[in-house]
C-alpha cells in the first residue's frame, strides 16, 4: 500500500473510533488491520495510537500525523474536484457531536436538509451534553454552547443564546411564580448535572451584583433534553438555553421565570453563553464541513428570523 493509501487508513481509523470498525468498512479483518497500523508505527519509529480492547486515543505524535494526513487527503480532494464538472458536488463523511436537546432540534434536521442537496455525504450525528475530544474521537465537528475553552480547536460564532429559567403554566400555577432568585430554594428545580456533579449553583444578577442560589435538585439529569421534558411536564423549574426552548416559549408551552435576573449556572457561566462551531484546524477544512458550517448558520439566521 502507497502513502496516500496508509493515511486515508489511518484517518478512518480514528474517525471510527477502532481497527475493528474500519476494518469493517473496507472489509478487512481485525489482525489485518492491526498488522497495517503496526507496520505503519514501525516505518515512523514512533507510537501512533493508544490502543486498549475498547477504544483507541491519538498520541501527541498520532495528532501531528492526523491533521498532517486530513490536509494531504483534503488537497487530493480538491484536486479531484478541480477536474470534474460538478465543482458543486460534496462527498464524504460528516461527523458532528452537538448537545443534546439543540442536536435534536436543530442539526439532525438541518443535517436532512443538508443531505437533500449533497446526497454524497454520508453524515453521522453524536449527542453529548458532555465535552469530548473532538480530535481523539475524529469528529469534524463540534456544536458547543458558550467560551472554548481548549486553544487547540477553532471556533467560529454561529448564533447568540442566552440561559433562561423556565416552567409550564400548569407548574406556575400549582405552585406560584418566583419573584425573588431566593424564591427558587422553595420550588421544585429540574438540574443538569456534568462529569458527576449536579449544576445547581444557579447564578443571577441582582441591584446588589451577582448572587448565587444553591437550588435542592428535585430531578438531576446529565441530558438536557430530559430536564426540558420534565419541564414541559410541568414538574418543575429549568436552566435552558434559550435556543433548547426557542419553540416552547413560541407556543406557550413554557413561561420564563425571573428573566431580569438569569446569568447562568456556576461561577464560570455567564448570560452570553453563545452558540460555537468548533473544529480541530484553521488551515485544514474538509470540503463537506466547510459546506455545512455556512449551511447550518444560514439555517440558524432562518430560525431566529422565524422564517
Amino acid at each position: 500500500m502507497n502513502k496516500i493509501d496508509n493515511m486515508a487508513l489511518f484517518v478512518r481509523v480514528v474517525k471510527t473510533g477502532g481497527l475493528a470498525a474500519a476494518g469493517r468498512q473496507i472489509g478487512l479483518s481485525p489482525a489485518s488491520m492491526t498488522a497495517r497500523m503496526n507496520a505503519l508505527e514501525q516505518h515512523y519509529n514512533t507510537r501512533l495510537l493508544n490502543r486498549t480492547t475498547r477504544k483507541i486515543s491519538l498520541t501527541d505524535a498520532g495528532q501531528r500525523f492526523y491533521q498532517a494526513c486530513l490536509r494531504v487527503l483534503s488537497e487530493m480532494e480538491a484536486a479531484d474536484a478541480s477536474l470534474t464538472s460538478d465543482q458543486a458536488c460534496l462527498s464524504g463523511q460528516l461527523r458532528i457531536t452537538a448537545t443534546s436537546d439543540f442536536g435534536r432540534q436543530f442539526v439532525a434536521p438541518a443535517l436532512v436538509n443538508f443531505v437533500e442537496q449533497h446526497p454524497n455525504v454520508k453524515p453521522y450525528l453524536y449527542l453529548t451534553d458532555g465535552v469530548i475530544n473532538l480530535i481523539d474521537q475524529g469528529f469534524d465537528l463540534g456544536v458547543r454552547f458558550g467560551n472554548l475553552p481548549d486553544s487547540n480547536l477553532v471556533s467560529r460564532h454561529l448564533a447568540n443564546n442566552r440561559r433562561v429559567l423556565v416552567a409550564s403554566a400548569a407548574y406556575l400555577k400549582r405552585h406560584g411564580t418566583p419573584q425573588q432568585p431566593q424564591d427558587l430554594q422553595h420550588h421544585q428545580c429540574l438540574v443538569m448535572e456534568r462529569l458527576g456533579e449536579p449544576l445547581n449553583e444557579w447564578q443571577f444578577s441582582t441591584d446588589t451584583g451577582r448572587q448565587t442560589v444553591k437550588v435542592n435538585p428535585a430531578f438531576v439529569s446529565n441530558d438536557g433534553a430530559i430536564i426540558r421534558q420534565w419541564a414541559l411536564a410541568g414538574t418543575g423549574i429549568a436552566y435552558k438555553s434559550i435556543w433548547d426552548v426557542k419553540h416552547d416559549l413560541a407556543s406557550k408551552e413554557l413561561l420564563t421565570v425571573l428573566e431580569d435576573f438569569s446569568l447562568g449556572f456556576q461561577v464560570s457561566d455567564d448570560n452570553q453563553t453563545g452558540l460555537q462551531l468548533v473544529y480541530p484546524s484553521r488551515q485544514f477544512v474538509p470540503r463537506p464541513v466547510a459546506g455545512f458550517i455556512d449551511f447550518i448558520k444560514e439555517y440558524l439566521t432562518k430560525e431566529e428570523k422565524g422564517t
